[in-house]
Formats: C-alpha cells, sequence, structure tokens
C-alpha cells in the first residue's frame, strides 16, 4: 500500500533543483532529499516501493542506477539529464521509468509523478494477491512455547528498568536513557522511539539506538496510515506475522517494518490516544521473536507509555512555569504575591527597583519586610477574602509616588494568597507636574492677551471722552453721548472681569432630579437675547419620556446657551441658516442610561488650527469676547459626569453632550 501522502526520493548534489522538484511536487508527495551516494540504498529500501528522481550529474549516478534496477525493482526511476546529452540518451534505452529534461516543467514532471504512483499501487495490490496466495503454504504460525521460569526472567528483566528514569526532568534526555535500558533488557540492537512532545507536534524519532540516519529525518501526522492504523487496531506489529495478516494491513505494516528497518513495532498508548510508538530491530543472538516475548515487549510498552505520559506532562508543567515565570519578569509592573499566611511567595525584578528591596530579602518572609504599606494593604486584602478598590501614597523609603491593586488569589474555592500589583507613577506626576506649569503658564500668558486687548478698547473711548471733556463740556449732546459712552464702557470692563471671576470661582453645584426639556428651552431663550442680529429659526426635538439626570438645572441652562449661540453665530452669513436641537434616550442592555443632546448647524465649520484648542480658555474667533464659553462647557459637562463631542467641517457643527440618566426619584 503507498503511505498517503506517498514518498519521492530526490537524489541530487544541485541545490537548486532540490528547491524545484520540492516545490513541484509538494502537493503530490513528500519528498525526502539524499545527497550522499553511500546512504541512497538504505533510504530506498526504507521506503520501498517509491518513485526515485534521479539527477543523472549527480556523483556515482549512472553506478546507482545499475544497482537499482538490480536489486530493487519496485523502485519507478525518472532520470534527470542535460538534453540531448549522452547519460541522457542512454538511460532512454536501460528500462527505467521515464528520461527528462533536467528543465523539466511542473505539469511534466507532476504527471509522471502521479502516473508512476498509480503503477505503483498496481504493483502492490499484485504483490498483496501473489502473498495471499501463498498464505496456505506459509510456515507454521508462531505457537507460545512455555520457557521455564528461571529462562524467562532472565532473558527479559523487563519490569526493572523504569526505576532508574525518576532522576530526568528532560524528555529528551529521560527517552534517550529509556531507549538505552530497552536495548539492555530485551538484548535488541537497534530500538527507536517516535512520540510527540507537545500536541501540535508530529511524531518524529525522539531518541534511538543504532537507528539509520534517515529515520530522524521522518514526521508523521494525525492523519498519516500507520497512525490511524494503530488507533484503530491498537496492537504491534510484527514481520514474522506478516504472512498471517489481511494483505489489506499487510502493506501499511511492511512499509512501517522496513522504514525504521524494525523487526517488531509496538504502539504507545495514554488518556484513550496514540501518543507514540517504539520498535525494535533484531536481537543481538539472532534469535527470532516468540510469542512470549511479544508478550514482554507489550509490559513492557506499557511501562514505556506511563514514564512517556509523565514525562510529558512534566514536560508541560515545565514549560508553562517557565513562561508565567518570564512572563512576570519581563512586565512592567511590580508584582509581589503571597500565601495565605501572608509570606512572600513571588517578588519580580520590577518590584525590586520600585520598592528598593532585594529578592533575597524578601523571598519567603513575611510582607512586612517590603513595606509596611504595602504589608498592610495585603494583610487588609487576605482577611477581607475580596478585591480592595487601588490606592495610591510615596513610598517613604525611595519617595516614589505607588499606585497598588491587589488581588485575591483563588484555585476555584480554594484560597491560594494575594498578589499585588504595584505601578510606580513618579515619572507621570512628575511630566504632570511639569506639563500643569506650562499650562499655568501658558493660561496666563494668554489671559493677559486676551485681557489687554479686551480692556483696552473701552479705555481708549474712555481717555478720549475724557480728554475732549474741557473742550465740549458746553455742548449737551457732548455730555449725552459722554455719559451714555462711558458707562457703557465701563459696564463692559464690569462685565469681563465677572466672566474672569465666574469662571475662576465657579459657584457651587445644587444637584437635584432635572428634566432637561426645562433647561434647553431657557437656554434657547437666552441665547436669542445674546445674538440680536441673527434671527435663525431653531428646530427643536425634544420626547416626553427623557429620563432625567442628576444636574444643576442653572448651570446646565448656562452651558446648552453657551452652545446654542455659538451656533447661531456660526451661521450668520448663510443664506439658508439652519440649527436642530434634539434630544434623545440611550438604552443599553434594555435599561435606559443616558440622554445625548445634539446641537447641528450648518455654518462655516471650525478651522483644523483650532479643533484641538477649542475647550482651551480665552481660545476664540470672535472680534470680541474672552473665549470662555466651551471651557465652561466642558467643565460643566464634566461636573454631571458627562462627555462632550464635537465634530465639524466646513459644511457645519454638530456638539453632543451626553449626561448619564439617574435613578434618583423625583
Amino acid at each position: 500500500m503507498i503511505p498517503s501522502p506517498p514518498i519521492c526520493i530526490l537524489y541530487s548534489q544541485d541545490a537548486d533543483l532540490v528547491r524545484r522538484v520540492k516545490a513541484f511536487l509538494s502537493a503530490l508527495a513528500q519528498v525526502r532529499h539524499v545527497s550522499s551516494p553511500d546512504r541512497l540504498d538504505a533510504v530506498l529500501q526504507q521506503n520501498s516501493p517509491a518513485i526515485l528522481v534521479l539527477d543523472l550529474r549527480a556523483k556515482e549516478a549512472r553506478d546507482l542506477l545499475e544497482q537499482i534496477q538490480t536489486a530493487l525493482p519496485e523502485i519507478l526511476v525518472i532520470a534527470l539529464g542535460t538534453l540531448r546529452s549522452e547519460p541522457l540518451r542512454e538511460v532512454e534505452h536501460s528500462g527505467i521509468y521515464a528520461a527528462e529534461d533536467l528543465q523539466i516543467d511542473r505539469r511534466r514532471l507532476q504527471g509522471l509523478v502521479s502516473r508512476g504512483f498509480d503503477h505503483l499501487r498496481v504493483l502492490q495490490e499484485n504483490r498483496d494477491l501473489r502473498d495471499h496466495a501463498l498464505v496456505p503454504f506459509a510456515a507454521e504460525p508462531l505457537r507460545r512455547v512455555e520457557a521455564p521460569p528461571e529462562r524467562r526472567e532472565a532473558s527479559m528483566p523487563l519490569l526493572r528498568f523504569p526505576r532508574v528514569f525518576r532522576r530526568f526532568d528532560n524528555v529528551e534526555a529521560l527517552l534517550a536513557s529509556v531507549v538505552e535500558n530497552v536495548a539492555d533488557a530485551t538484548g535488541v540492537g537497534r530500538v527507536g522511539i517516535f512520540s510527540k512532545i507537545r500536541q501540535s507536534d508530529r511524531y518524529r524519532l525522539r531518541a534511538g539506538l543504532r537507528c539509520l540516519p534517515e529515520t530522524y529525518d521522518i514526521e508523521y501526522g494525525e492523519r498519516d496510515a500507520l497512525v490511524r492504523w494503530f488507533e484503530l487496531h491498537a496492537h504491534l506489529i510484527c514481520r514474522a506475522n506478516l504472512p498471517q495478516v489481511d494483505p489489506a494491513q499487510r502493506a501499511i505494516m511492511r512499509r512501517a517494518l522496513d522504514t525504521f528497518a524494525a523487526e517488531v513495532i509496538v504502539p504507545l498508548h495514554a488518556a484513550g490516544r496514540i501518543i507514540g510508538w517504539v520498535f525494535f530491530g533484531h536481537r543481538v543472538t539472532g534469535q527470532r521473536f516468540e510469542s512470549s516475548d511479544l508478550e514482554a515487549l507489550m509490559v513492557l510498552a506499557e511501562h514505556v507509555s506511563t514514564v512517556l505520559e509523565n514525562a510529558l506532562l512534566n514536560e508541560e508543567v515545565r514549560v508553562q512555569k517557565t513562561l508565567a515565570e518570564t512572563l512576570l519578569k519581563s512586565i512592567p509592573p511590580g508584582i509581589v504575591a503571597t500565601d495565605q499566611e501572608a509570606n512572600i511567595r513571588w517578588f519580580n525584578p520590577t518590584a525590586e527597583q520600585i520598592l528598593g528591596v532585594d529578592a533575597q530579602d524578601a523571598l519567603n518572609h513575611p510582607i512586612e519586610a517590603v513595606g509596611g504599606r504595602l504589608a498592610a494593604f495585603l494583610r487588609e486584602t487576605l482577611d477581607a477574602h475580596e478585591n480592595l478598590p487601588a490606592r495610591q501614597w510615596i513610598d517613604p523609603n525611595t519617595r516614589r509616588s505607588l499606585s497598588v491593586e491587589t488581588r485575591r488569589l483563588v484555585d476555584e474555592k480554594t484560597p491560594l494568597g494575594a498578589v499585588a500589583v504595584v505601578h510606580d507613577l513618579t515619572t507621570e506626576d512628575n511630566l504632570r507636574q511639569k506639563q500643569d506649569l506650562v499650562d499655568r503658564a501658558a493660561f496666563w500668558t494668554d489671559l493677559a492677551a486676551s485681557m489687554s486687548h479686551e480692556i483696552r478698547n473701552p479705555l481708549v473711548a474712555i481717555k478720549t471722552f475724557a480728554q475732549l471733556l474741557p473742550e465740549r463740556f458746553e455742548d449737551p449732546d457732548f455730555r449725552k453721548d459722554f455719559n451714555e459712552i462711558v458707562v457703557q464702557e465701563i459696564d463692559r470692563l464690569d462685565k469681563i472681569i465677572t466672566q474672569i471671576n465666574n469662571f475662576a470661582h465657579p459657584s457651587e453645584l445644587v444637584m437635584k432630579p432635572v428634566d432637561l426639556r426645562g433647561p434647553l428651552k431657557k437656554a434657547i431663550e437666552l441665547a436669542k437675547g445674546r445674538v440680536t442680529k441673527n434671527g435663525v429659526a431653531i428646530d427643536t426635538t425634544l420626547p416626553n419620556d427623557l429620563p432625567r439626570v442628576l444636574g444643576d438645572e442653572d448651570a446646565l441652562t448656562e452651558a446648552f446657551a453657551h452652545i446654542v449661540a455659538n451656533a447661531a453665530e456660526a451661521t450668520s452669513g448663510q443664506s439658508k441658516p439652519r440649527i436642530t436641537l434634539a434630544a434623545k434616550s440611550i438604552h443599553e442592555g434594555g435599561r435606559t442610561s443616558g440622554v445625548v443632546i445634539t446641537v447641528q448647524d450648518n455654518g462655516r465649520g471650525i478651522s483644523a488650527d483650532l479643533r484641538e484648542k477649542i475647550f482651551s480658555p480665552f481660545c476664540t474667533t470672535k472680534a470680541r469676547g474672552m473665549g470662555l464659553g466651551l471651557p465652561i462647557v466642558k467643565r460643566t459637562v464634566f461636573d454631571h459626569n458627562g462627555r462632550v463631542d464635537i465634530d465639524s467641517n466646513p459644511h457645519g457643527t454638530s456638539v453632543s453632550i451626553m449626561l448619564p440618566a439617574t435613578t434618583i426619584a423625583k
């Protein structure tokens, strides 16, 4: 039976040809490359029947071809040579399967190989039929010969060797020791173990004694015919018993035995699945395996399966432990873990740096070794049997600003201890302080510039009238204008001072459940009074089922008025100005979670250079104004646990304010 995928042997020393052939045949066959003439015969015997792609330029290619035709007639040869060269013309008449140009294209080579595998299948079927016809005349089946007890115990002391495996932690080293001890216990010259180390691995030779070199290159997948055969039949394979085996199974068994140059192959089982197999060559005495020997090998395989299963579990635990330790050592926060008695069991390098404590002085010591504040927090977490909110403090030893979160460590319902995740906020705090200084300096700079602009204009008007007053005091019209303008400009100065004072010292909020329809309607009227030149109508959509929010009605009215006034000013100059104000409920998980208020206009939009600064104080494009409207809006929304978003383009601006709904009764 041809394996799936079938095997194609490539003999060449040309790296480019090897690459091309493997690429051409990757979908059809498993290509095994051989470059040494001394190993070609062994590889072919391991994999017969197979297709051989022979590079006629390779070392000793002609001599090897003659040997193969004589000794291995079941090998189909595809010879590749230089077009119209003497070697290629000679092999064309030597009876090989095909002779082709070295520059053969993909389709031609795939067609030859595909038809070659079909031919090999026919040959295999004929061989199986011949073997089946000869079964009645085959040698008498093996009979179980009862050996004296002392002889059986002396010939195969199979139950003694597993004791030596307890000292191995590495799977590869363990399997190497298993192979040596199995060979010694069974008196076999060649032993090998195929297995998977991890679930995603392929089966390959993990350890071997006197195995053929090519065996180390062989791999098997879960869907390979040999693996499936072991899963289905779950018994050993013995070359001496092949004549009594069904022809449909005999081909798989013979190919496996030939591939490993083995006499017996015994599967290894664990947890109801195949984890590998162990194969045995000839006994060093040359004696054949009797039925009692095969039974002993099955017992031996059970021991090897147990040893291998435990080793694989230990290997998985070791890998997981290594990954966990590497992760904990690499992550930026400091990690301090304790057991239920508050003794430190884990202390990563980052924690050493943050807390200024060496791991040697902390591990296996009470938690107080790393500081009283952290110790109290962890002990509180252990006693509370729950996770506590994060806390911040300045470490007295290192003067670092720390943020610490604690978590309970629980395996299902079994408490194991607690862990503290320590964040060093020193750098962030320093940057924040520096940014505050920069922002404060920018604030005063902007305030001075804005005030100088806003105050200078009324002062100039007052100064001008004051200078003209001695000359035109007798003019009643002048005295009337002087009275109106000076009072107007003084009121303007007072308004500027009031705005700045209100921004710097906002009034205390009085929070209560609020129906937003009231503040929104008041805000529209207030905005209309502030923007007298633009009589644009405002389309409103205010449903009656809006949920109430917890807020200060006056503060919300002022914030909404600023937004509506800005929208009205943005639409000045438009041929068809339009402003819409809409409110709607927000639903999450079947409940009403909040309200979103949207004010949209079709004005000229906000320029790109101002979009990042629109919430900064004193940022304005108006000829008059302090630029405090949107900063007041943002602060008010923030005080109400809401969020404000602005989307602007040359065709208009949309301002959305989200406020959470309240569950407090009216």
